[in-house]
C-alpha cells in the first residue's frame, strides 16, 4: 500500500482518559486531513462530488471534504483501551463492532452506591464495607457467570417512550415504567487483584444526592418497593446516528440504543462534556440478546437486598476495591455489574476504573495503535496505520470476510448486508 492509493478500513486505537469518544475522532480527523498517507482518499472524493449531479452538488455545497471516521461503540472520558475507528468505507463495518463480544478490566470500590454506579456520580448511600474479603467477593461472583439477566443503570441511553433515561434522572423525574431486566452473557470474569484499603488510592465521589434526588432514584431502582406502573418492553427498533467527522450522518437500527451517545450538533456548537454523561462500561445489544428464547438461559442469582441508610458510623478506614477482568457479549454493562456485585457481598459497590482491553480482532498491546503516536509526527503513526489497514483489507476480503476475529473474541457471523447496514441519511 503506498501514499498513492486510496487508504480505508478500520483501526483501532488506545483512547486515553479524560476523552471522549467523539473528541477522539475530532482529534483525529485534525491530524489526517493535512497529512499525505490520506491525501489520495480526499482527492477521490473530490473527484466523487464533482461527478454528481448540479441538484446533488447545491445540496452539499455546505458540507466540508474530510476524511470519513466513525467508531464502533462508544468509551467514555473516564474509561480507556480499545476504541475501533472506522475510515472511508470501513465506516460501513462498525455495526458489527458495536454487536461483537468484548474483554474489559475493570476495578469496583465497596462500600457506597452511587446514581451512575460510577464513580463520577453522586452518593445514594453508604455501607459496611468491612466483612468484605476477597473469598467473599470470589464466591459472589459465581453468581454474574454465563447467562443472566441484568438491569440497566438509571445513567444510561436507553429509550424509554421516547425519552433516554438519563434525561429522566436529569430533570428528576420518575420514569413512566419499570426499567427491566435483559439478558446478557459473562463468558469469563475473575479477580486478577484484590485492594485493601491501604493498598489503593480509589475514593467515593465527594458530592452527595440531595434528599429529593434519593427519592426520585430509589424509586427508580425499587429499593422502596414495586413500581405502580406496569413493566414495558423496550422500543427494540430504535433509530441511532453516528456522528461522522465527514459531517454526514450515518443511520442504522440499533437495538436498545444503550449508551451509544454521540455529538450531533455542529463541533462549534458543541458544549463541553457534562460529567453526570459519563457513562462507562456500555455495550450495545443485538437482537439475539434480546430474544430470552436460548435454552441456556439461566435466572440470575437474586441480588440481595441492602438497606439503604445514611453514611455508616463504624470508624473510616479506606473501603477495599476488586480488578476484575471479564469477557462479555453485546447489551452488557460493567457498572451494574459493580453495583449488583456490592449488593450481592451485602455492601455497595461503584466502578471505579474502566479498561477495554480487546473488541473483536483487536487487543490492546498488540494491534492496537497509540493515540499519542498521532501527536508525534506522520512518520510515526503512518507505517503503523499502513500495517493495520493492510491486515483489515487482506482479511475482510477473504472467504472468511466478516468472520475475520480473534479465536476466543469472535465476532457473531453476520450476512453482508447485515455488516454494511450503515447507510447515509
Amino acid at each position: 500500500m503506498s501514499h498513492t492509493r486510496v487508504c480505508q478500513g478500520v483501526f483501532a486505537v488506545n483512547k486515553p482518559k479524560s476523552l471522549s469518544s467523539a473528541q477522539v475522532l475530532r482529534e483525529l480527523q485534525r491530524v489526517f486531513k493535512t497529512s499525505k498517507f490520506f491525501a489520495p482518499w480526499l482527492e477521490a472524493e473530490r473527484a466523487l462530488r464533482a461527478s454528481h449531479s448540479k441538484f446533488q452538488q447545491r445540496r452539499r455545497r455546505d458540507k466540508r471534504i474530510e476524511v470519513k471516521l466513525g467508531h464502533g461503540g462508544t468509551l467514555d472520558p473516564m474509561a480507556t483501551g480499545v476504541l475501533v475507528v472506522g475510515v472511508g468505507n470501513g465506516t460501513k463495518h462498525l455495526k458489527i463492532f458495536l454487536e461483537c463480544t468484548k474483554a474489559y478490566d475493570a476495578t469496583v470500590l465497596f462500600g457506597a452506591a452511587t446514581d451512575t454506579h460510577d464513580c463520577l456520580g453522586k452518593v445514594l448511600s453508604k455501607a459496611p464495607y468491612g466483612h468484605v474479603t476477597e473469598d467473599a467477593v470470589g464466591k459472589a461472583l459465581s453468581c454474574f457467570r454465563g447467562t443472566i439477566m441484568q438491569r440497566p443503570p438509571l445513567y444510561s441511553a436507553l429509550r424509554i417512550q421516547g425519552k433516554r433515561l438519563y434525561e429522566y434522572a436529569r430533570e428528576g423525574k420518575e420514569v413512566p415504567v419499570e426499567i427491566q431486566e435483559r439478558q446478557v452473557e459473562v463468558k469469563k470474569v475473575e479477580i486478577i487483584e484484590w485492594l485493601k484499603g491501604e493498598n489503593h488510592n480509589y475514593e467515593w465521589p465527594s458530592e452527595e444526592a440531595e434528599e429529593d434526588e434519593k427519592r426520585v432514584t430509589e424509586k427508580i431502582l425499587h429499593k422502596n418497593g414495586p413500581a405502580t406502573a406496569p413493566p414495558v418492553a423496550y422500543n427494540n427498533a430504535e433509530d441511532t446516528h453516528i456522528e461522522h467527522e465527514s459531517g454526514s450522518k450515518r443511520k442504522f437500527r440499533l437495538d436498545e440504543d444503550d449508551e451509544l451517545v454521540t455529538d450531533q450538533m455542529p463541533a462549534s456548537k458543541r458544549r463541553a462534556p457534562d460529567p453526570k454523561l459519563s457513562m462507562s462500561g456500555a455495550l450495545q445489544s443485538s437482537d439475539e440478546a434480546e430474544t430470552g428464547t436460548s435454552e441456556t438461559v439461566k435466572a440470575s442469582s437474586p441480588v440481595k437486598d441492602v438497606e439503604i441508610h445514611g453514611p455508616s458510623s463504624e470508624p473510616f478506614e479506606r473501603p477495599p476495591a476488586v480488578k476484575l477482568r471479564m469477557t462479555v457479549t453485546s447489551g452488557f454493562y460493567v457498572r451494574s455489574l459493580s453495583h449488583d456485585l456490592g449488593k450481592e457481598v451485602g455492601s455497595f459497590g461503584i466502578m471505579s476504573e474502566l479498561v477495554r482491553t480487546q473488541q473483536g480482532p483487536f487487543t490492546l498491546g498488540h494491534n492496537v495503535l497509540e493515540f499519542d503516536d498521532f501527536k508525534k509526527g506522520e512518520e510515526i503513526w503512518a507505517p503503523k496505520m499502513e500495517s493495520v489497514l493492510e491486515e483489515w483489507e487482506k482479511n475482510i476480503s477473504s472467504d472468511d470476510g466478516e468472520n475475520y476475529v480473534d479465536e476466543e473474541q469472535s465476532l457473531t457471523p453476520r450476512s453482508k448486508d447485515q455488516a454494511t447496514s450503515i447507510e447515509t441519511v
